[in-house]
C-alpha cells in the first residue's frame, strides 16, 4: 500500500517553524452512559492540523463514544472539546450547526438512502443545508472524480460493491468542504484489498485537500498503512499514544503489545523452537527478540555479531518490513556459545541502538 505522509509545512521568511495548531482538542473527556457504564473516563487528546490521527481499541474500549464527541453527537458528561479553534460545548443550536460543516463523518455501514443515486446521497447534506441547486450539481461534479465515481453518477446503492458504497460515503462527507474527516470504523466492513484501496483514497484526499483526519479503527494494520500518530483506547481510557513508528517499535503496555503481535507476528513459532537442537557441551543458548530500526534495519548486524563474538546465530523467524515510510526488522535470534559471549553480543547491539528482549523459553 502507497504511504501517505503529511505535506511539508514551510515556514514564511523569518518565521520559525512552529508545530501544526490544534485541529482537534479534547481536556478531560468524561461520559457515563444510563446505568453507570462508563464510555470515556477523562480522555484528553489533541490532533495536529494535517495529520492522519488514528484511535485504536478492541470492541467496547470508548472510540465511537470518542469520535462522536467531536462534532457532539455524542455530548459528553465533562471536560471541553474544542475543534478548529472553537468551544464546541460553548455553542449554540446555530452555531454548533455551523461548527459541523466544519467536519465530515464516513461511517462503518456507509448509511446510504437506498432510493437515492450516487449523485443524490452525495448531494442530500447539500440539500438540508438549503444549497441552491446548480451548486450542488457543481459540487457533485467536482467530488465524484476525486473518488472515482464518475461512471456511477447516476447508480443506485443496490448496484454497487462495498468499497463503491464507502467511496459515496467519503464524497458525501467532504459535500460541505471540511476541513476535518471523522471516520468511524470506515473501513470494517470491507475485505482486506477494498481497505486498502479506500486507505490510500482517504491518504490522498487527505493530501490534496489539506485535510485532518481522525480514524478509529480496531485493526492495526489499518494504523500503520495510513496513520501518522495513534492513541490506543481500552475500558474508556487512553492508555498509549504516540507516534505510529514509535508505538509499533516499542509498545509500553501489554494491549499495545497485543494489537502490534497480530500485524508484525512479535511472537516466536512454539514448534520451531522445540525442533532445535540443544547447545554443545560446555555452551548456552539463549533466545533474543531484536528490534532493526533505522539505518540498522537493512544491515548485515546479525553475521556481523556472530563473526565478532564467536557465536552460533541462529534466526528463529524474521521479517522486514516498514512503519509510517521508515523502515524495521524483528527477528527471533538463538545465540549459541559461552555466556560472555552471548551477553556481550546482546549488549553490544543495544549500544548500536536496537532494542533487545530476551525471552524466557
Amino acid at each position: 500500500m502507497a504511504s501517505h505522509r503529511p505535506l511539508p509545512r514551510v515556514p514564511l521568511p523569518g518565521q520559525p517553524d512552529r508545530p501544526a495548531p490544534d485541529a482537534i482538542a479534547l481536556d478531560g473527556v468524561s461520559r457515563r452512559f444510563p446505568g453507570g457504564a462508563v464510555a470515556l473516563d477523562e480522555v484528553s487528546l489533541a490532533v495536529r492540523e494535517g495529520e492522519v490521527f488514528g484511535i485504536v481499541g478492541r470492541s467496547g474500549a470508548g472510540k465511537s463514544t470518542l469520535i462522536r464527541t467531536v462534532n457532539l453527537l455524542e455530548r459528553p458528561d465533562a471536560g471541553a472539546v474544542r475543534v478548529l479553534g472553537l468551544d464546541m460545548l460553548a455553542l449554540d443550536d446555530a452555531g454548533l450547526r455551523a461548527a459541523r460543516r466544519s467536519t465530515g463523518m464516513v461511517f462503518q455501514h456507509f448509511n446510504l438512502h437506498t432510493r437515492r443515486t450516487v449523485a443524490e446521497n452525495v448531494a442530500f447534506p447539500l440539500e438540508v443545508a438549503g444549497i441552491p441547486t446548480a451548486e450542488r450539481r457543481a459540487r457533485i461534479a467536482e467530488l465524484l472524480p476525486l473518488v472515482g465515481l464518475e461512471a456511477k453518477r447516476d447508480a443506485y446503492p443496490a448496484q454497487l460493491s462495498g468499497g463503491q458504497k464507502q467511496r459515496v460515503g467519503i464524497a458525501r462527507a467532504l459535500a460541505s468542504r471540511p476541513r476535518i474527516l471523522l471516520c468511524d470504523e470506515a473501513t470494517s466492513a470491507l475485505d482486506p484489498e477494498t481497505t486498502r484501496d479506500i486507505l490510500a483514497l482517504i491518504g490522498d484526499l487527505r493530501d490534496r485537500l489539506d485535510l485532518t483526519v481522525l480514524l478509529i479503527t480496531h485493526e492495526m494494520a489499518v494504523v500503520k498503512a495510513i496513520c501518522d500518530r495513534v492513541a490506543v483506547m481500552e475500558a474508556g481510557r487512553i492508555i498509549e499514544e504516540g507516534r505510529v513508528f514509535d508505538v509499533f517499535t516499542r509498545p509500553a503496555h501489554p494491549t499495545t503489545r497485543s494489537f502490534v503481535a497480530e500485524v508484525i507476528g512479535l511472537d516466536v513459532p512454539e514448534a520451531t523452537l522445540a525442533r532445535m537442537p540443544p547447545p554443545p557441551p560446555g555452551t548456552i543458548r539463549r533466545l533474543a527478540q531484536v528490534l532493526f530500526t533505522g539505518p540498522h534495519a537493512t544491515c548485515p548486524l546479525v553475521s556481523e555479531a556472530s563473526r565478532r563474538f564467536d557465536l552460533d546465530i541462529n534466526i528463529v523467524s524474521g521479517r522486514v518490513d516498514e512503519i509510517a515510510g521508515e523502515p524495521f526488522g524483528v527477528m527471533a535470534l538463538a545465540a549459541g556459545g559461552s555466556a560472555g559471549q552471548v551477553g556481550a553480543a546482546f549488549a553490544w547491539m543495544r549500544e548500536l541502538g536496537l532494542i533487545v528482549q530476551e525471552l524466557d523459553r
